[in-house]
């Protein structure tokens, strides 16, 4: 357990370090002074003051955060021309979006490291058989594994959707199969066992590619873009269900919050290193597409601010603005708590942190 809790601690630093550091390089490289650098959350346990920038290790150990001059309010600024708050509406962007972007780029060299391992898939354009169940259609029929599938009566199959439409809409007739070493007659189910198809086999058109290892960081960059897109799109969409639901007036049902990460987290550890940089990757994705969303106290709240500023044709009162922030904060806070004990409920009646992750994707 005192492992887990290290491991979990770790990835979550790691991930908001990388989209706080994003923050202080956009901010100093636009004349920003950035007054402190932080490892963990305050209090603050010693701090050393490096140039102009104290950098601090802080009581609680997770995080990270960037204080920079003149942020919020312009209480207290000592030198206008580097506050944040005075600089043009560009500059300001470029330094809330720089998070983000961090943690978009995080999620791609992880992703990039994991191909890079673990090979390159690579589409054949042919359906080869990997698994068949037990008792199934195909078995009887003679499908063994190993197998490419050619045709499904008499029509051409290069990829895995197109076989399965073709099989699908004869479910219950005879399908003539020709593979690479002739044809045979299956008759598909109608009402096939759960976790099965009508045939009851597994199949794949990619095989794994291991080019050479100079060549390999650049391949795992380009599907770990592809792999962070995916994600990014997989999770923006979840999200507009959320809330599409409770427009509806539908409480989520499978959100989680830190007891969820840490579960999961746990069990990605378990399975390797890499398995856990993957996961890593993910959860990068969702704190850039979280923070992106034009809610108060979230990057995306100041470039909603920076947006009205823009259509107004000035700047919005920074108190009020800190004001804003401050109540989103404290609605984000509630939220997290609310969900962490629910989580806390789950695991208590679940029982291990197997049943948790199992009442979560259930």
């Amino acid at each position: 357990m005192l492992i887990s809790i290290l491991v979990f601690l770790v990835v979550l630093s790691v991930l908001i370090l990388v989209h706080e550091l994003g923050h202080f390089i956009m901010a100093r490289r636009a004349g920003i002074w950035v007054e402190e650098f932080g490892f963990g959350l305050p209090p603050r346990l010693f701090g050393k003051k490096i140039g102009e920038t104290i950098y601090s290790v802080n009581a609680l150990p997770f995080g990270g955060f960037v204080r920079l001059h003149g942020e919020q309010e312009e209480g207290g600024v000592t030198d206008p021309n580097r506050a944040f708050l005075n600089k043009n509406k560009r500059t300001r962007i470029s330094v809330v979006v720089a998070g983000v972007v961090m943690n978009f780029l995080l999620a791609v060299v992880a992703f990039a490291i994991v191909y890079s391992v673990t090979g390159i898939p690579k589409d054949t354009h042919q359906i080869k058989v990997v698994d068949i169940s037990a008792n199934s259609p195909a078995i009887s029929a003679g499908l063994v594994v190993g197998d490419i599938i050619r045709k499904v009566d008499g029509k051409d199959v290069a990829d895995v959707n197109n076989f399965i439409k073709n099989v699908d809409a004869k479910k219950g007739q005879k399908v003539n199969i020709e593979t690479e070493k002739g044809k045979i007659t299956v008759i598909p189910r109608v009402n096939p066992p759960a976790g099965e198809g009508p045939l009851g086999v597994t199949i794949t058109s990619t095989e794994i590619y291991f080019p050479p290892v100079w060549q390999r960081p650049f391949y795992g960059i380009y599907y770990g873009f592809k792999d962070a897109i995916f994600w990014g799109q997989t999770i923006l969409v979840g999200l507009l269900g959320i809330i599409a639901g409770l427009f509806k007036g539908h409480a989520p049902q499978d959100v989680s919050g830190p007891v969820g990460i840490f579960a999961v987290t746990t069990e990605a550890a378990k399975n390797g290193i890499i398995t856990l940089i993957n996961f890593v990757g993910v959860l990068s994705v969702n704190l850039a597409i979280l923070n992106i969303l034009p809610f108060p106290a979230l990057d995306g709240g100041r470039l909603f601010f920076i947006g009205i500023e823009s259509i107004i044709g000035k700047k919005i009162v920074p108190k009020v603005e800190a004001i804003v922030h401050t109540i989103g904060m404290v609605i984000l806070l509630t939220l997290i708590l609310a969900i962490t004990i629910g989580d806390i409920r789950r695991l208590i009646t679940a029982g291990s942190i197997d049943g948790f992750l199992k009442s979560i994707v259930r």
